[in-house]
This record gives structure tokens, C-alpha cells and sequence, in this order.
């Protein structure tokens, strides 16, 4: 909950500073955003030649393959591990930055850019920018985007959400990454390639005061021996998602120009993502002779360590209705699969 509550306060910070335009509060925010991508990149790299050395050692026989997925599983867990670490001092800058901004200590002429020398002659701008306030810049033909989504999670089974083994309200999911846009046309703005880097935290929470065990290579809903006051069952996925966006975003004309934007009107997003289990755990709490326990109970589940599926959003502007749907079954060998399914709303911040 502390997790998603620090995504949260993101989310309304970067809308805030965008209504705002606040340029020098964006330009901060949007490095720590960067810092942010950039240990989810170098992580996920790490990651992947640990990974390759461990193929090598069992193509080389020196390891049998029970033992280069158990040790892969560990490599990735690390990298989890420490991704979140180095995650939460950024969030730290951020909390740092927004409660300045809060107690008025970035003042509003803070957002005029400090180190831009214009000089006017003669109602000349030698800054090299048209000081013409009819003046439209068009985007470059790949922008990017943070993207920020929360909504509700369960699963399906044979096409039947199952509300009823898992909170309906309870049950949430929330994402979030960085993407990048391409105009696929030169000159019509209607068709974009939207690809990227998104971490997925799904929570489903068991009804009925049940919480799940393992049997051998099956995973069950069984009934506590105590009450619980909260059962939670959590996976994270590093993800690549992809979508073919359709950007109803008139262009601008200007002295015979044409200039292309994005996120200005209707749009809409179909594709699909694939990735990798990087965590899963379970969380109870319960209450015992006047006592509160918290109890964090990490494994593998007979989750699957891959995800790939469906997804699609609509919306207007930055906003839009988020809907993403897992192809495969979430545990791996139980004898009836369970697909995860969340709908919620989504943010594209430029």
C-alpha cells in the first residue's frame, strides 16, 4: 500500500505540473523519471547476461537444467530486489520535490529557464526563438511518454470473471513505465507505434477468508485456520508492452506549414505485452490475543515466469479507459486455468 500510494502521489504531481506548466518542476521531475528508467534499464541488462552466463554453464553441462532455473529464478529475484531499492531513493527526491512545491519554496518565477541569454534590438529576439505568441510547434515524429495506470484486477475462468473468489473492489492493479511514441506516416498523424518499458503489480485478494497454498505442482485456494483480516496475493512483471495507436489529433496550420501533435483529441490503442515474473508473494494479516501480525510469504506459487496478452485503451487526451488481458494462465500447471484480467483508467504524460 506505501508503494502505491508513492505511484499515486507521481501521478498527480505530473498532472499538476503539467496544468500548471511549471517548466523548471517538470524538468526536475522528469529526471528523476529518467533516473528511474535508466535503473530499470541497466537492471533488466544485468539481468540478461547473469541469465546468458547460466545458459552457457548448462549448454557446457557443468549445471543440470533443475538447477539453471532455480538459480536463474534467484538472479531475477536480485535484480528485483535491488531495481526497488534504487526505485525508492528517486521516489524519496520526488516526495522531497512535491513537498517544496507544497510549502512554496519553488515560487512561480522558478519556471522561467535560468540559463537562457535573450537579448532584444530593435524588437529583435537574438535567441534564436520567434517571440511570437501565435507561434506552433509541431513534435518531433517520436515523443515520449510516463505512463501511469491503476484500476481493478481478478481473474477469469472459461470466460467467467471470478468476483467471487476474489474481492471485486479489493483486487487492484497499477503500472507504470515509459514509452515511446513513432508517427508511422510522414504526412498523416492518424497511425502511431507505441512501445516501451512497464513494470505490473497484480493483487488479487481471496474471499471467504481463504489464502493460497501449495501442493506439489499445484497451487489451491484453502481456508485459514484463523481469521484473517487481509489476504493478498501479489506478482510483478517486467514487461514490454506494444500498441498501434490511433491519434485523432487534428494538425496545425501555420504560414503554410503543417504541424503534427499528439494527445490533443480521441484516441486509441490496440496491442499487447509480454514479460517476465520478477516477484511473487503473499501477504496476511490476521489478529491474535490483542496482537497484530503481518506475515510476507515470498515464492514462486507455480506462478508462471512469463506473461504475454492482450490490451487495449480509449480515451481522450492524456486519460483514456485501460483494459489488458493475460493470455496465458497465471499458474502454470493447475488443473484449471485462471487468466488475469484489470480494467482501469491510464495516463500518457508528455
Amino acid at each position: 500500500m506505501k508503494n502505491f500510494t508513492i505511484y499515486l502521489v507521481i501521478l498527480v504531481f505530473l498532472f499538476v505540473s503539467k496544468v500548471l506548466g511549471q517548466e523548471t518542476f517538470e524538468s526536475r521531475a522528469k529526471q528523476i523519471a529518467n533516473k528511474i528508467e535508466k535503473v530499470t534499464k541497466e537492471e533488466k541488462q544485468a539481468l540478461k547476461e547473469e541469465i546468458e552466463a547460466v545458459n552457457v554453464q548448462f549448454s557446457e553441462g557443468k549445471i543440470t537444467q533443475e538447477q539453471a532455473d532455480k538459480r536463474k529464478k534467484e538472479l531475477a529475484e536480485a535484480r528485483a530486489v535491488i531495481i526497488e531499492e534504487k526505485v525508492t531513493l528517486a521516489q524519496n527526491e520526488l516526495n522531497d520535490l512535491v513537498q517544496q512545491k507544497v510549502d512554496g519554496k519553488i515560487k512561480e518565477g522558478d519556471s522561467i529557464s535560468k540559463h537562457t541569454l535573450i537579448i532584444h534590438w530593435n524588437d529583435k529576439d537574438w535567441s534564436g526563438k520567434k517571440r511570437s505568441k501565435d507561434s506552433i510547434h509541431g513534435e518531433k515524429r517520436t515523443t515520449s511518454q510516463f505512463v501511469f495506470a491503476m484500476g481493478l484486477n481478478n481473474t477469469m475462468i472459461d470466460g467467467k470473471l471470478q468476483d467471487s473468489r476474489y474481492s471485486f473492489i479489493g483486487s487492484h492493479f497499477y503500472e507504470w513505465g515509459f514509452t515511446y511514441n513513432s508517427r508511422l506516416m510522414k504526412n498523416d498523424n492518424l497511425l502511431h507505434a507505441k512501445y516501451g518499458l512497464s513494470v505490473m503489480y497484480n493483487n488479487i485478494r481471496p474471499t471467504d477468508n481463504r489464502s493460497f497454498v501449495v501442493d506439489g505442482n499445484q497451487t489451491n485456494l484453502e481456508v485459514n485456520a484463523i481469521n484473517m483480516d487481509e489476504s493478498r496475493f501479489r506478482n510483478v512483471y517486467i514487461v514490454l508492452p506494444v500498441h498501434l495507436e490511433f491519434d485523432f489529433t487534428r494538425p496545425k496550420e501555420s504560414n503554410g506549414k503543417t504541424y503534427f501533435r499528439t494527445h490533443k483529441s480521441f484516441r486509441f490503442g490496440i496491442g499487447g505485452y509480454a514479460g517476465i515474473n520478477v516477484k511473487s508473494k503473499q501477504i496476511l494479516k490476521f489478529e491474535e490475543e490483542d496482537l497484530k501480525y503481518k506475515t510476507t510469504i515470498k515464492g514462486d506459487y507455480n506462478v508462471n515466469n512469463f506473461i504475454y496478452g492482450l490490451s487495449s485503451y480509449v480515451g481522450y487526451k492524456e486519460m483514456s479507459l485501460y483494459l489488458k488481458y493475460d493470455l496465458n494462465p497465471l499458474f502454470q500447471d493447475n488443473l484449471i486455468d485462471e487468466n488475469n484480467i484489470s480494467l482501469g483508467l491510464r495516463f500518457d504524460l508528455n
